[in-house]
């Protein structure tokens, strides 16, 4: 089992900070069936129409966590976050092209419901999970190809250090077709009831389990119930 806890140092500033956790186990990654990349184009379709309408940063997930952003004390026109950023790209047309299954389906997730998503190899993560606030020395190699300072910006750690946040996520416990258990964590928005989070998880984790096989159990954490084993 690994424990997961939000730190005060989160929930001091946003009272109302909710993180929703998916574990899952004896899962198949691979390449994405047609029918997920089919659903995701069209749903990219969709959204840059309605951006062309709406700006991205009116979209009420994507303004919610720019005030998160900004309470913690980052830079949001700087440092974005990854469903803004994601978000961002199909305003320009820039459709997000397809990697493999567990990515394209958190893409997906984070794209539908305005969050920041990140998806973790289970067994590459060492120890107990805390999510905190990062300080000037918090940092790691990026999926982006560089390396990123994560000062003012929620992040996750382990006992080796810096590996998740709302922004970019390391290399270090990325998810590849060789995972087979896996962790999601989902920076929910303050708004969310709470059965309105954990319908969205089980939601999503129904819909990532039809895709990968495996099993999955959903957390929920809350200033007042911050921590929980998966």
């Amino acid at each position: 089992m690994t424990k997961i806890i939000v730190d005060s140092a989160l929930s001091n500033l946003v009272p109302t900070f909710k993180i929703g956790i998916i574990h899952y186990t004896k899962i198949t990654v691979g390449e994405s069936p047609q029918m997920i990349k089919w659903r995701t184009r069209l749903y990219q379709e969709n959204l840059y129409l309605e951006l062309q309408e709406q700006p991205v940063t009116e979209r009420p997930g994507i303004k919610e966590w720019r005030t998160i952003w900004k309470v913690l004390g980052g830079d949001q026109n700087r440092y974005r976050h990854s469903a803004e950023s994601l978000m961002r790209r199909i305003a320009k047309q820039n459709y997000l092209t397809p990697f493999h299954s567990a990515v394209d389906l958190n893409n997906f997730f984070s794209l539908q419901y305005e969050i920041p998503i990140g998806i973790y190899d289970a067994n590459l993560i060492e120890g107990d999970i805390t999510i905190t606030l990062g300080h000037e020395e918090t940092g790691y190699e990026g999926l982006n190809g560089r390396y990123n300072k994560l000062k003012n910006i929620a992040y996750s750690k382990d006992t080796k250090g810096a590996f998740g946040s709302p922004f970019v996520d390391s290399k270090r416990t990325a998810v590849t077709e060789e995972t087979t258990d896996a962790i999601q964590l989902f920076y929910l928005r303050p708004s969310f009831s709470e059965e309105e989070s954990i319908a969205l998880l089980n939601a999503a984790g129904k819909m990532f389990s039809q895709i990968h096989g495996g099993d999955y159990r959903i957390a929920f954490i809350t200033k007042d119930h911050s921590q929980v084993e998966v």
